[in-house]
């Protein structure tokens, strides 16, 4: 009984793990590396027609987005997953299917002028229409027998719709083993969804750490914050561009939205428009306007009995084609446009960037989690100015960072799900799905609260009867991707440095409130090897 690490294995996404049992192998996830390729997306470190099954805790392409791929290069088994991340799968992955086959249209057609060879796509879109052929569905608390020695069981993760943490109990050789991989686990008090489920015994548990070194900022009212940031921009004259993650938190968006418009917290124009520049957030909007039963939370459910639609208000429109995307940065009213994706690497987000990025009156709000190596990350980092289209594109919009809005639970939200583990107590904590700098941290914290935990590295085996790791794993080299110009690219040492003051400045934000004499000890140490630094 061995548990292999093959990806989100001291980075945020990529999402894939193996349990080898019995003869058997289950992934849990085949996610899509997105930011910097740290490994390439288009080889795995296994042969696919020997994966038996593939455990699927959502539908976020990090967790799911090679499905397609493991499906062209052999695999004939069997995908597992909740009912409404398979339907939510069925148009996510033909949309990154759509997407990998313009880049690789685009990589042709720019590589003729130079010989390049031609290049494929990760998968098509014919291959994307292939998943469902291998789904089978269950509802949250469903135990299914997965093949011989292996039950499995969905319980909720409050990260997106459908979402789940998964827990596994499998037997080999009369030993048998509890596994609990967490998934994406969600923030608590979000609108639709439920809070996390929290689980309470494990043999062993595979959990993330997106946000294990620091907590989200305190908002005391979202709807009150993204009412402010709307109605000062609109009544200077600019756009409000906001990019999102199509599924999830555009509907997160437009449920805070209907509720700002409903109180009338914009005064320079009450009934400002909102724009969905996204055909993938529309088809999601459907489903998330379906059959929700067991899904939503108490909230949204009321709303539900009283005839309210969530997602839907004066002056919304949804755009499709591309001529209507491109309009909407002729047309002069300020307006809000939100659109896709939302780490800024691709998609109709890059066009009205460069239309408004230059534009002081405008502003651009991140609303979510930007990775390593991000346009979102370079902007929310400072940047002066970006290329975009080739075009050197100058950073005078107001830069927002709408920390409050996270899918993802804080380090405080984390601690109490691994803590309450009890009965039993785990043997071991595998900590993934964190920057390289974070998930160590994590690790570090967790083992404080009294389990053995570490941060695994990418293709580390660890046996699972004998507790110990039996291949150790490596750190792939990182790849520096820059999206501004006029200066040399920092070298990965800066950016370990830059990511040890991000956590520094948490560490001293943590502080507040402990005894004067530990804070000056604190400060005193600080300014030695400052010092000693500058020296």
């Amino acid at each position: 009984m061995k548990l292999h690490f093959y990806g989100a294995d001291r980075c945020v996404t990529g999402s894939c793990h193996c349990l080898e049992i019995n003869g058997k192998r289950i992934l849990v996830d085949c996610g899509l590396q997105q930011g910097r390729d740290e490994v390439s997306n288009a080889e795995f470190p296994f042969a696919a027609n020997a994966i038996d099954c593939v455990l699927v805790t959502h539908a976020h392409i990090d967790h799911s987005g090679r499905i397609p791929m493991l499906i062209k290069q052999g695999f004939r088994g069997r995908i597992l997953t909740t009912r409404l991340t398979a339907d939510l799968l069925d148009i996510m992955l033909l949309d990154s299917a759509h997407i990998q086959e313009q880049d690789a249209e685009w990589k042709n057609r720019k590589g003729e002028r130079s010989g390049a060879p031609r290049v494929e796509p990760l998968y098509t879109i014919e291959d994307a229409s292939r998943v469902r052929e291998f789904m089978t569905t269950c509802e949250y608390g469903e135990k299914i027998d997965l093949c011989e020695g292996v039950t499995v069981e969905f319980v909720d993760a409050g990260h997106l719709l459908g979402s789940a943490s998964i827990i596994v109990d499998a037997t080999e050789g009369g030993v048998t083993k509890r596994l609990v991989f967490s998934g994406d686990l969600g923030n608590v008090n979000q609108p639709i969804i439920r809070d996390p489920v929290h689980i309470h015994g494990a043999d062993y548990v595979v959990m993330e750490s997106t946000y294990g070194d620091r907590n989200h900022t305190e908002v005391w009212s979202y709807t009150d914050d993204l009412a402010a940031i709307i109605d000062k921009t609109i009544a200077r004259g600019g756009n409000v561009i906001i990019p999102s993650f199509a599924v999830g938190r555009t509907q997160e968006l437009l449920y805070f939205i209907r509720e700002i418009k409903d109180a009338g917290l914009v005064k320079s124009n009450p009934d400002f428009p909102v724009y969905i520049d996204s055909p993938l957030a529309k088809k999601a909007t459907t489903i998330f306007t379906g059959n929700l039963h067991g899904y939503l939370d108490e909230d949204a459910l009321e709303l539900v009995r009283d005839g309210t639609h969530m997602f839907n208000f004066t002056n919304l429109r949804m755009t499709e084609t591309g001529e209507e995307s491109k309009a909407l940065n002729e047309e002069p009213t300020p307006k809000v446009i939100i659109s896709a994706s939302g780490m800024c690497d691709a998609g109709r987000i890059r066009h009205h960037l460069k239309h408004n990025l230059w534009r002081p009156e405008c502003a651009v709000v991140f609303v979510g989690y930007q990775g390593e190596g991000t346009l979102g990350r370079t902007l929310l980092e400072g940047a002066k100015s970006v290329k975009l289209f080739g075009e050197e594109i100058a950073v005078n919009a107001e830069i927002v960072n709408f920390q409050g809005l996270s899918s993802h639970a804080d380090r405080d939200h984390l601690i109490s799900w691994i803590a309450d583990f009890k009965e039993p107590k785990p043997q071991h904590v595998f900590v993934v799905h964190g920057d390289r700098e974070v998930a160590p941290f994590f690790a570090q914290t967790v083992a404080g609260l009294g389990f053995t935990a570490h941060a695994p590295q990418y293709t580390e085996v660890y046996d699972l009867i004998a507790d110990t790791v039996v291949q150790r794993g490596y750190l792939p080299e990182r790849k520096v991707k820059s999206f501004t110009s006029g200066g040399a690219k920092s070298s990965a040492a800066y950016e370990r440095l830059v990511a040890v003051g991000e956590m520094l400045m948490a560490s001293i934000k943590r502080s507040k409130g402990r005894d004067n004499k530990s804070l000056a000890r604190f400060a005193d140490q600080l300014r030695q090897l400052l010092e000693k630094w500058e020296a």
